[in-house]
């Protein structure tokens, strides 16, 4: 029986997910370092420090930008040197090559390392509809999965070494990127022969080239033009490159990899701070 979390990192993700933890019931323990006093979900204890929080917890979330952050994030938690941890659980998506150094630092400690990156945006987040992806301790899994359920939907055990989580989410984000810019690239095609838009997406949501752009984005961010997916076109331009990178580490094809990535860097430089389903602005002015 787990008493106390804590979970570090309160952004777009790990804010509504440690609310949703909250309703287990346990003690939650959060920290930020940026403006803390402002992002403690109700129900939860704020801490002033990563060591702090470990001195006070048995299970840590971490919920962070990038690997570098995870792996300062980890390194402070080790230097804690608090006997109450049994597993930190990074929830973050930091690719294979980032996890490496991780497992590393804490090959010595004895608490245990979970691989487990999320999908679903901040809307799942809220909703608590989130899909998890969990590489690493099985026993750990068991151990937690009813609180788990408090804030995702579904959790899948994806193999026994973490990084395997990583490379399922990226192939993951990969897919959802190719969908949106091949969707974008078709409906483009139909305008220009002056098809309706609700109309193309009704005949290929009952068509074999439905997928989750024109089942959900097309319908309720792009034709209502919301551009709302609450996923930001930086953090998608992240997650191909990470893609490219495992890719190109174990020598495979990256032809359509590589288009979509060009896609998104030129997203990048025109919607900085936009949402990534702003890719069908930059495929529709194109030419």
């Amino acid at each position: 029986m787990i008493n106390t979390y804590g979970f570090i990192g309160l952004g777009d993700m790990g804010k509504p997910m440690a609310n949703n933890l909250v309703k287990s019931q346990k003690k939650i323990y959060v920290f930020d370092a940026f403006n803390i006093e402002k992002k403690v979900p109700d129900g939860c204890y704020a801490t002033e420090s990563v060591d702090e929080l470990s001195n006070n917890t048995e299970i840590i979330f971490i919920s962070v930008p990038d690997g570098k952050a995870s792996q300062d994030v980890v390194k402070k938690i080790i230097l804690s040197s608090s006997q109450n941890i049994k597993a930190i659980i990074n929830l973050s998506t930091i690719g294979l090559a980032e996890t490496k150094p991780i497992l590393e630092l804490i090959s010595k400690s004895n608490f245990k390392y979970i691989d487990a990156p999320v999908s679903g945006g901040k809307t799942g987040a809220i909703n608590a509809t989130i899909t998890i992806m969990w590489s690493g301790s099985k026993e750990i899994l068991e151990l937690i999965k009813l609180d788990l359920k408090y804030f995702a939907k579904s959790i899948f055990y994806v193999g026994n070494a973490p990084g395997q989580g990583q490379i399922m989410k990226l192939l993951n984000n990969f897919l959802s990127a190719v969908s949106m810019t091949a969707t974008s690239e078709a409906i483009k095609l139909g305008l220009k022969n002056n098809l309706d838009m609700k109309t193309m997406l009704q005949v290929l949501n009952v068509s074999t080239g439905k997928n989750s752009a024109t089942l959900d984005k097309f319908p309720n961010r792009i034709l209502t033009e919301t551009f709302d997916a609450a996923f930001r076109m930086s953090l998608m331009n992240k997650d191909i490159d990470l893609y490219l990178s495992e890719a190109r580490n174990f020598d495979t094809p990256i032809d359509i990899a590589e288009v979509v990535n060009s896609y998104f860097k030129d997203g990048l430089k025109r919607f900085p701070s936009g949402d990534f389903t702003e890719i069908y602005k930059v495929i529709k002015d194109k030419h």
